[in-house]
């Protein structure tokens, strides 16, 4: 990570038991994976941006490495996501460069996995929160798997900085009953069904 400038990271593991109903048989767990660095490009236009995120793959594969030892090894691993929080200095199109070294981490290692990871991103102030989407790993249209998981630091993304964040989640929302493709039914030709 030659010219990656990392300020901090931050892991959070959240265990939902249930929603309200019954308790489920098996519980669901998100895992959250956020750096922090220097934006590189902050105040100013850059027309030449690519070449950064061969800087990012690096660090991409060290936070989905650590999420799937937090959740137990990626056979454990049903959902996955990524996003990006831009400090006030930059571009929404600097946290796009976050869309390939992050999706392509969690996809080495999740040898399986066919879906696209969905992602979000925006340019916000210090303590900004970033709602990161979810979906099975295999099959984009699974609806018992989409869901979200915010995130946030207190002190990031600071003016000239950017949040880059991984989540994985271990299975289906609790109590998921709005119908469509059950995981089980998955064919994973597409990475849609």
């Amino acid at each position: 990570m030659p010219d990656l400038k990392l300020r901090k990271t931050a892991y959070s593991v959240e265990e939902i038991f249930h929603e309200g109903g019954p308790t489920p048989a098996k519980s669901l767990r998100r895992a959250s994976a956020l750096a922090v660095i220097e934006n590189p490009f902050a105040g100013r236009y850059e027309p030449d941006i690519q070449w950064f995120m061969e800087d990012l793959k690096p660090l991409g594969l060290q936070m989905a490495t650590k999420l799937v030892e937090l959740l137990g090894g990626a056979d454990q691993v049903e959902g996955y996501g990524k996003g990006a929080m831009v400090g006030e200095n930059g571009e929404i199109e600097h946290g796009a460069l976050w869309h390939a070294p992050g999706g392509y981490a969690m996809r080495e290692l999740l040898s399986d996995s066919k879906a696209i990871v969905p992602s979000t991103k925006k340019v916000t102030g210090m303590g900004g929160r970033l709602d990161v989407p979810i979906t099975h790993i295999n099959a984009s249209y699974v609806r018992g798997h989409f869901d979200a998981m915010e995130v946030g630091l207190n002190d990031a993304p600071r003016a000239n900085e950017m949040v880059l964040v991984l989540v994985m989640s271990t299975g289906a929302r609790i109590h998921n009953r709005a119908g469509g493709l059950d995981a089980a039914d998955i064919k994973g030709e597409d990475g849609l069904r």
